[in-house]
């Protein structure tokens, strides 16, 4: 008979803060008799931080529950980095939902349900393990994305991710079928363990299957050409969840994507050796050219983010295919997970500031605030000197600039990207860093070059959204100086998968 031990339960304590974090916000809503929800905030904040801990705390336990998980350095930094991104998006969405009078309860229990499926993910060293932790964060997400439902934009949003999301959870679960059919061999029952992918080498089962499983994970972070979907879901979200999504998202997906690529080259791949680093390298090459080119003719400043997004996808990618290589597995997840938290605290700046300045959308019949044009940053020097300071340390963190976190990140990503031999890639990814400098730069000498309009407005003032800027540009500032806090636990926690 199954039993549960002591480290199984320490290994789940993050995923079960989380969710009671949700439980709990639920439950207040309920009994709630004012309209002040001010805590709840503070509450989401709190629930992150002890999730966080715990994750630390459970240190490197190994595989948990039969191997279907693992607890090692490389899921509690992941656990870490989307439980930091849910802080500071917590704290950027309080302003936000507080100036449209729509702050909900049940918008920040869907954001720790989200969460709590990210951590679960971060862990997951079984294919059916990961679909439930892909299933718990996604459809969370996708209420988010609909939280805001007055107008069409939304609305659309919201239907564009669901249908398309339920898309790559098909192919996700086909996937998994068929290696569970491969792996059943010379008179064993299948497996849907990533331990046990070897046992299908040189299954054409196992090939297909993993094919379309890293399809399915594409999508989730948004490689090309399973792109689509992110610009109108990002622009049509509320800010704040937008932020979320392209920090937290990205870095759970990445951390399975991580270790599906690691399972299958972990010794014999039989058929599918090679031809696997060869797609990922294509859809990386794809990803960066697609990201970039599209971004700059945007004037949406939400969508030249989101293409943004599909850019650094491109650039994660080099790193998950130099992990491919045992010889080189240690320095490329380390550059993978020191990109992922540079990442989070830029783009979730980024979103904030944009969710600060953007139409609030209030009033009878009013949309809802989409797009932010570029020409409602112009002149933002002048208006708010702060914000506008804050917002340039994230474009020049997201272009890869020095002294940012960007720029370290991206350089132990091109690092691993050159150890592996391909050179190619690693002058694609420079090449397009430089032009993705062009419309990060853009932003930049709008707010500091160009005179606002008659009438602009001022946007949001709270010293929550303070705080959370604050944290963000030190973190951007300091990683980028002094890389080598974060670089080492990146390291340590790479050293520890298996």
């Amino acid at each position: 008979m199954p039993t549960v031990s002591a480290n199984d339960l320490l290994a789940l304590a993050p995923v079960a803060l989380l969710a009671l974090g949700g439980i709990a916000l639920l439950l207040t809503e309920v009994f709630l008799t004012t309209g002040r929800r001010g805590y709840q905030a503070g509450l989401t904040v709190a629930f992150a931080v002890a999730a966080g801990a715990a994750a630390l705390a459970a240190g490197n336990l190994g595989p948990v529950f039969r191997g279907q998980a693992t607890a090692d350095g490389f899921a509690a930094f992941v656990t870490v980095t989307v439980c930091g991104g849910l802080a500071l998006a917590a704290m950027v969405g309080a302003s936000w939902l507080g100036a449209r009078d729509a702050e909900r309860g049940e918008f920040y229990a869907l954001a720790l349900f989200a969460t709590a499926g990210m951590s679960l993910l971060a862990m997951a060293t079984d294919l059916l393990v990961a679909f439930i932790a892909i299933e718990v964060m996604s459809l969370s997400i996708y209420a988010l994305a609909a939280f805001m439902r007055r107008g069409r934009k939304p609305a659309e949003a919201a239907f564009k991710y669901f249908i398309l999301g339920a898309f790559s959870s098909a192919l996700l679960l086909y996937g998994t079928s068929l290696v569970y059919g491969a792996t059943g061999t010379g008179g064993r029952p299948g497996s849907t363990l990533l331990a046990d992918v070897a046992r299908g080498a040189g299954s054409p089962l196992l090939v297909a299957g993993l094919a379309l499983i890293l399809a399915g994970l594409a999508f989730k972070v948004g490689a090309v050409p399973f792109h689509v979907w992110t610009p109108d879901v990002y622009e049509g979200a509320p800010t704040p969840v937008t932020a979320f999504m392209a920090a937290g998202v990205k870095a759970a997906a990445f951390a399975l994507l991580a270790r599906v690529m690691m399972a299958t080259y972990a010794g014999t791949a039989g058929s599918a050796d090679g031809f696997f680093l060869q797609l990922i390298g294509t859809l990386a090459l794809l990803t960066m050219l697609v990201g970039n080119l599209f971004a700059v003719p945007q004037r949406s400043v939400k969508r030249m983010l989101a293409y943004s997004s599909i850019a650094h996808a491109g650039y994660l990618l080099l790193a998950v295919l130099a992990a491919g290589q045992p010889a080189l597995r240690a320095d490329a997840l380390s550059g993978l997970l020191f990109y992922l938290a540079s990442y989070t605290v830029a783009a979730i700046g980024a979103f904030a500031v944009l969710g600060a300045v953007e139409d609030r959308g209030t009033g009878p019949g009013a949309e809802p605030p989409g797009a932010c044009d570029v020409d409602r940053l112009a002149g933002l020097s002048r208006r708010r000197p702060l914000l506008a300071f804050a917002m340039a340390v994230f474009m020049l963190s997201l272009a890869g600039v020095p002294p940012t976190a960007g720029f370290v990140a991206k350089l132990l990503v091109f690092k691993s990207a050159i150890a592996a031999g391909s050179w190619a890639l690693a002058v694609a990814g420079i090449l397009t860093s430089a032009l993705g400098a062009y419309y990060y730069l853009r932003v930049v000498v709008f707010m500091y070059m160009r005179p606002a309009a008659e009438g602009e407005p001022e946007g949001i003032f709270s010293p929550l959204l303070s705080v959370a800027l604050l944290i963000a540009v030190v973190a951007v500032v300091v990683l980028g100086i002094g890389p080598e806090p974060l670089s080492g636990f990146a390291r340590a926690a790479a050293a520890m998968v298996r």
